[in-house]
């Protein structure tokens, strides 16, 4: 009498699988811990108004030829420009925009500049 089955019991094991189910896992947390806005938060509403900062943009070339809001002054009279452009400004704001090879002497300048006369400063960067 034969007693022994006809399937036999293979003992190797198929990670085919397991590697699916992994680099899904990876996929999924690749795109979590890169979001840097994982957190959607809904803000409360508030009345009021809401102010409306301008910008006065500052250039410097590399000639060292200054522009405020792209028109070129004098380097000696970016103060005054600067006051007449953000007068009456609840917050003035000015983006300095220094080309690479322009010294930091003259980005400092500008500075100055607004730290004398309270102004925020932002300095324009490209991105990598």
């Amino acid at each position: 009498m034969k007693l022994k089955g006809r399937n036999k019991i293979s003992p190797e094991f198929s990670m085919s699988s397991m590697t699916d189910i992994v680099f899904l896992l990876l996929i999924f947390f690749l795109l979590t811990a890169n979001s840097p806005n994982a957190l959607d938060l809904l803000l409360p509403k508030a009345k009021g108004k809401s102010t409306n900062t301008q910008n006065v943009s500052v250039t410097i070339n590399r000639n060292l030829q200054y522009f405020v809001n792209n028109e070129q002054i004098n380097g000696e009279y970016i103060e005054i420009e600067l006051k007449k452009a953000l007068e009456g400004q609840d917050k003035p704001t000015i983006i300095l925009r220094a080309e690479e090879s322009v010294a930091i002497k003259e980005a400092v300048n500008v500075m100055d500049i607004a730290n004398r006369n309270n102004y925020k400063v932002i300095l324009a960067v490209r991105p990598n």
